[in-house]
């Protein structure tokens, strides 16, 4: 009898030890998981002033490009293809004209440069990214012209950031986006698909 208690609480014990290393296991999972879709940790002061400078930059732009879509003549609510083309038209050249300065870097100054260079490299190691990387070269890029002030190609296809990748990059107000285009990534205007920066050499 006394054997027999003895085997029945040896087996709650392994029962109860199976149990808990369940739990550990599919909490650690979760911990995984969640660290792959959420930001890397910030530790050093120069990335944060970078991050801060790099959102201002955007702010100030996002402030200018609504200034000049108000000043634009507005399309009838039943527009055509073609009065929307000359819409679009007239706000790359008032884009063009207000940003007559403009740049490239000036936006992704070099600190910020460095700081996304080092975010892409570390989410692009290892065999499980090999289908992040297709997921951005297999875009047909032909007919894109890098330059700033002047807008993304409306033949080629477009090169959208995956979403574990957006996770990782200073967020965008919603009137810009990031774009790939080889190993270049672009700032660009969702209306007007004017290009308001670019860096080179961003993904390893």
């Amino acid at each position: 009898m006394k054997h027999k208690i003895r085997n029945a609480k040896k087996w709650v014990l392994i029962v109860g030890f199976m149990i808990i290393s369940f739990a550990v296991t599919s909490t650690n999972a979760q911990k995984t998981q969640n660290a792959a879709l959420a930001p890397p940790v910030i530790t050093s002061t120069a990335d944060k002033a970078a991050i801060q400078t790099f959102e201002s930059q955007v702010k100030g732009y996002v402030q200018l490009r609504n200034k000049v879509r108000e000043d634009a003549p507005k399309l009838p609510k039943k527009s055509t293809p073609e009065q929307i083309q000359v819409y679009r038209t007239a706000l790359e050249e008032s884009l063009r004209k207000a940003r007559g300065g403009a740049k490239r870097g000036d936006i992704f100054t070099p600190e910020i440069s460095d700081y996304i260079r080092r975010t892409l490299k570390i989410e692009f190691q290892g065999k499980d990214r090999r289908e992040l990387r297709d997921i951005v070269f297999e875009t047909e890029l032909q007919g894109v012209v890098l330059r700033v002030n002047y807008p993304y190609a409306q033949s080629a296809e477009l090169s959208e950031m995956p979403a574990t990748l957006l996770a990782k990059l200073p967020l965008l107000p919603k009137e810009l986006r990031y774009r790939f285009v080889g190993h270049y990534i672009l700032l660009v205007d969702r209306e007007s698909n004017v290009i308001v920066d670019f860096m080179p050499d961003a993904l390893p």
